[in-house]
């Protein structure tokens, strides 16, 4: 790696995002509700996920094309690895993607050869996108060189799939480590880089999404590469999306604001986005 440190310092970073904050309900509006709306990936991930709840969930979205005429659908729906299938062999709206998340999820904790084939074997069920968690454990003793070659493994593994990498922002706490994070998935062969799995005890912050959304804007600097934006864990309010809607308008601008290169991870949102939308309470998810 051979990127500049992080320009941002903590001052900077936690500045910016309470500007962020402060101009994100200024984007109370349908049309950017409606884009919000667009770029969820309809998660669930509950050790109580059975056959029958995933089946009805994805059942909801396919309801929504007929209940909701002339809205966008979700992006994708999300789910453990052995229910990729199940959402596949369900899912009638051809524009929601199907994502998996595999390699040892949640903790990235277990062998190389396990987390390529089972990010494989989720693709040959029907998954069109895998996150995956950066191995934390290679990450916060400096083995850079392992975490990329583990990333680079999983990427060919999944053919033509897209990657999420998830970062786990929260207990990288830095801006300087999320900024060395963001850039190492990214030269690795991260589609996206997301900040969370929702299940460590800091999830998604809009302190994260800046540091991560200006390595986004860095590398396509240097490259010229436009590569995606996943905040995702806890993000439930319309206000917590919009703060991070008006991140990625504001560091990496509108072309950024579509399911192409911005998703939020989420499931309560979902609903609450519908209800502001239509000015009246919506329980469809």
């Amino acid at each position: 790696m051979n990127f500049k440190p992080c320009p941002l310092t903590q001052e900077e970073v936690v500045s910016q995002a309470d500007h962020f904050r402060s101009i994100a309900l200024s984007l109370k509006l349908p049309a950017y509700l409606k884009t919000a709306f667009s770029c969820i990936d309809l998660t669930t991930l509950n050790a109580t996920d059975t056959v029958s709840h995933v089946a009805g969930f994805t059942a909801k979205v396919n309801l929504f094309d007929l209940e909701f005429k002339g809205f966008p659908n979700v992006a994708a729906i999300c789910v453990y690895p052995q229910m990729a299938g199940i959402v596949r062999e369900n899912l009638a709206s051809g524009a929601v993607k199907v994502a998996a998340v595999a390699g040892g999820f949640p903790q990235s904790m277990t062998f190389l050869e396990v987390k390529t084939e089972e990010a494989r074997l989720a693709v040959v069920h029907g998954a069109d996108e895998i996150d995956i968690v950066l191995p934390l454990w290679a990450f916060l003793e400096g083995n850079f060189q392992y975490c990329q070659v583990e990333i680079a493994a999983i990427k060919k593994a999944i053919g033509d799939a897209h990657l999420k990498v998830i970062l786990e922002t929260g207990l990288l706490a830095y801006p300087g480590k999320i900024w060395q994070a963001s850039l190492l998935a990214l030269e690795a062969g991260a589609d996206f880089i997301k900040t969370s799995t929702g299940k460590a005890a800091v999830s998604a912050t809009p302190e994260a999404a800046v540091v991560m959304c200006s390595a986004l804007r860095y590398w396509y600097e240097q490259t010229g590469e436009l590569r995606g934006f996943k905040p995702a864990g806890g993000i439930v309010q319309t206000e917590e999306a919009l703060v991070y809607l008006a991140i990625v308008q504001g560091i990496l601008g509108d072309e950024w604001l579509n399911k192409q290169l911005f998703r939020i991870g989420a499931s309560r949102l979902a609903n609450h986005l519908l209800s502001d939308i239509q000015g009246r309470p919506v329980v469809h998810f």
